[in-house]
């Protein structure tokens, strides 16, 4: 019932409430409906690895909060909170490209925070990076009369077909906030991070530590792609450092895995010069690792890697990886406050600076 990736997402939180986090939101996603009961204690301690005491304050925590009610002798059963003025409630719609793992947990836990405490509802909706379901979503926003929408775009760097929600919402007075990216097309507020100075401070690191020759993978349907590939770039022109074009692979949501092999076919050629790799995330950076590790290259003494986004799995990875932050709960708060307050005019639009984090991924090259 718990997936994979949801036991593997460790979140920057107590344990209780990571827990807390994945049943509230199996909740609300209609995994576990009203009435019905969740698993024991004993399931809950074996599919999370938490303890005994853990499980009973996430538990305790949802209790608390109107989502489970506990039946002596018989189990924990979803009880969906509920108010007097139930049916005046505002409600805040929020659609993600994903919900339920990489960094998007830290960035709901912001929203619903805020959220919650000025007594705002949600709906959740989820794209998979798919326009059709980017559609399916805008229109049951719509169909619930949503009180204002927190949107991550689907294939921002892209032409997207669904422009006409979004016109259709500003009509409406229905207040929109865009995190992580944002169309062009649209006079939107948005919330991101400075992605072109993550793919600068990413290459220039390396530059700064003597490789010469570096790689960049980046998923060019998203618009962060975009942004962090032309920070890359200006670092290698500030250095006066070379490159040629296939220095740059390119991937988008369906070409992942193939980029990989392109990438490591490429690394292990015997002509390759290449010593540093900057990766679009974190995600491609553990990828790009477990790659050219079963490629009998080594991490980082043969190539150095860098991320981005400072995710759970740049600390869960071997050797650790060396990446740029990613304000995650900080940027979910904001835009429940932006969309609170109503923020509309083009002009609103904030980018949180990154820094970089240096772990074990990424070596000097000097003298090599």
């Amino acid at each position: 019932m718990y997936g994979q990736l949801l036991k593997d997402v460790i979140l920057m939180a107590n344990k209780y409430e990571q827990l807390a986090d994945i049943l509230r939101e199996q909740i609300r996603l209609g995994t576990y409906q009203e009435g019905d009961a969740i698993p024991t204690e004993a399931a809950l301690q074996e599919a999370f690895q938490f303890s005994r005491h853990t499980v009973r304050q996430a538990i305790a925590v949802l209790v608390n909060e109107g989502y489970l009610r506990k039946e002596r002798g018989s189990g924990t059963y979803v009880s969906i909170p509920m108010t007097q003025n139930q049916s005046s409630r505002k409600t805040i719609g929020i659609i993600m490209t994903y919900l339920s793992d990489y960094i998007f947990p830290s960035i709901m836990r912001g929203v619903e925070q805020t959220l919650r405490e000025q007594g705002y509802s949600l709906l959740l909706g989820s794209t998979n990076n798919d326009h059709a379901q980017e559609r399916a979503c805008l229109q049951q926003m719509i169909d619930q009369g949503v009180d204002g929408l927190i949107i991550e775009p689907t294939k921002s760097n892209q032409y997207n077909p669904n422009l006409a929600y979004y016109a259709a919402l500003k009509e409406k007075g229905i207040p929109v906030v865009m995190i992580n990216a944002y169309y062009e097309e649209l006079d939107l507020p948005h919330i991101c991070v400075n992605d072109t100075k993550s793919g600068f401070l990413a290459a220039n690191h390396l530059l700064q530590g003597g490789h010469t020759r570096l790689m960049m993978v980046t998923k060019i349907d998203d618009l962060q792609g975009k942004y962090r590939l032309k920070g890359f770039v200006k670092a290698l022109t500030n250095a006066k450092c070379s490159f040629s074009s296939e220095d740059v692979l390119t991937y988008t949501t369906e070409t992942k895995e193939a980029v990989i092999k392109q990438a490591v076919d490429q690394l292990i050629h015997e002509e390759n010069q290449i010593t540093g790799i900057v990766c679009y995330n974190d995600e491609i950076a553990q990828q790009m690792i477990q790659a050219l590790t079963a490629a009998g290259k080594s991490v980082p003494e043969d190539i150095s890697i860098i991320g981005n986004d400072d995710s759970p799995l740049s600390t869960l990875a071997v050797p650790t990886i060396t990446t740029l932050t990613h304000p995650k709960k900080a940027m979910g708060q904001l835009a429940a406050q932006w969309v609170i307050t109503g923020k509309t005019a083009e002009t609103d639009a904030f980018y949180f600076e990154p820094d970089l984090i240096v772990r074990d991924s990424a070596i000097n090259h000097k003298g090599v």
